[in-house]
């Protein structure tokens, strides 16, 4: 039936929203990601080459992922599927993959377009393995959410990840004048509210070609709008800051210094600051446990539970009410008593284990299943510790080629000093009983 309504130019004659109209139909034309189809851009390179491999594009709605993926078909000559992951299943991708596995047979490529890629679950994502190894089909999958926690390092180590930025002011301007030449009207905004309503699209290229709509649906005859103006016909104000680019950086870096500094009114501040602009939950959250790990430590082990049940509590209450959780933690962290001690320790170890190779373990913690390695003295001399006095062996464990290393320095701070305590009386026994 759809095909019978565009043989007669009706689907043509329908209305089209805007941002549809001004789809590119070339790659050049894509505004705001130069990094990618500029002159001397990733992609533009790759179609140089003549040869384009899966891929996966990350970045924030409205920047053109779905765009650049059926450009990409038409300028390698593949055919183009797309599909959702919201809406298709096990089986929907099987047929897909059938199809695409006949048109292979008469010599046609297959580019598949999955938009979500990131709601597939593990088995889904599996599925593409084969496909995409034998070359029935080039995937592009499209995701918001960062590919490091949401895709398979399978399919991960098959697709080369390329992240799409939001939109800065100048491109959401482009975008805007050409839309003004494809109306063949201006916007009825001052400047002001122009700067205002480029701020609104917050770097979303659809979004702001939507707002664009609205403001000439709403405009009257010879009337301008100023920003106050047009804050009350679009009841949306500009974003606090760009979730993207340098304020969505600087914001993360302002909450994370606030904890650190122990200051919990400006974490909170910020944290607010975040959330109030629109930043994801999920991304606020994992930032506090890092921030457990790395600058709370184990001055407080509670820190990083606190964090974890903070991220569960919002994934149980959804918004508004998980953002409490988050609130809480933020608080919790920022009143914590404070060590980097863990995280100096682990890169220290990181870079002794890095400079010294594989070096072998002594041989008296060494596991002896065979008659050889008993007689090669493999597990020989071993003290089990819990038949030791205070339950404490002071043996060495590390390799005899580089000796005893010291990583780890406690703090004289929160759960630390205990533990301070009790390294320095194992330290003591330790001598006593012949251990380095």
């Amino acid at each position: 039936m759809s095909d019978l309504f565009a043989a007669a130019g009706l689907e043509r004659s329908a209305p089209r929203p805007l941002a549809d109209r001004l789809r590119p139909k070339v790659l050049a034309d894509v505004v705001g990601q130069d990094h990618l189809v500029g002159p001397d851009g990733t992609l533009t390179r790759m179609l140089r080459s003549g040869s384009v491999g899966s891929l996966v594009f990350w970045g924030p709605p409205g920047t053109g992922k779905t765009t650049v993926a059926r450009l990409l078909a038409g300028a390698t000559d593949l055919h183009f599927e797309q599909v959702s992951a919201i809406h298709t299943g096990i089986a929907d991708l099987k047929k897909l993959f059938d199809g695409a596995r006949g048109r292979r047979m008469v010599g046609k490529g297959t580019l598949l377009f999955v938009d979500e890629i990131h709601r597939f679950n593990k088995a889904q994502q599996d599925s593409f393995l084969p496909v995409m190894e034998d070359g029935t089909v080039t995937l592009i999958g499209a995701t918001t959410e960062n590919p490091s926690f949401e895709l398979n390092a399978a399919l991960l180590s098959r697709a080369q990840v390329l992240v799409f930025r939001s939109l800065d002011d100048a491109a959401i301007d482009r975008l805007l004048d050409r839309a003004e030449a494809v109306e063949k009207r201006s916007l009825p905004l001052d400047r002001d509210a122009r700067a205002a309503l480029v701020r609104m699209a917050d770097g979303d290229g659809r979004a702001a070609l939507t707002l664009a709509e609205e403001v000439w649906r709403a405009a009257g005859e010879g009337e301008i709008f100023d920003p106050a103006r047009l804050g009350a016909v679009l009841q949306r104000r500009a974003p606090i800051y760009d979730k993207s680019e340098d304020g969505h950086y600087n914001l993360i870096s302002a909450l994370h210094k606030s904890v650190r500094g122990s200051d919990p009114d400006a974490a909170l501040y910020y944290l607010c600051r975040m959330l109030d602009a629109g930043e994801d939950p999920l991304f606020v959250a994992r930032r506090l446990v890092r921030m457990a790990v790395e600058d709370i430590g184990l001055a407080d082990p509670q820190a990083l539970v606190v964090c974890n049940a903070a991220k569960d509590a919002y994934d149980f209450l959804g918004s508004p009410e998980g953002e409490l959780a988050l609130a809480q933690a933020a608080i919790y962290l920022a009143t914590a008593p404070k060590s980097n001690a863990a995280y100096v320790a682990y890169k220290a170890a990181v870079r002794t284990a890095k400079e010294n190779g594989s070096l072998t373990p002594p041989r008296h913690i060494l596991n002896a299943p065979t008659k050889l390695m008993r007689e090669e003295g493999y597990g020989s001399g071993y003290r089990y510790d819990h038949d030791e006095p205070d339950a404490f062996s002071g043996q060495d464990y590390f390799p005899e080629a580089l000796g005893r290393q010291s990583f780890y320095q406690p703090t004289p701070r929160g759960f630390e000093r205990t533990l301070g305590d009790r390294l320095a009386r194992w330290a003591e026994l330790r001598r006593e009983r012949g251990g380095r």
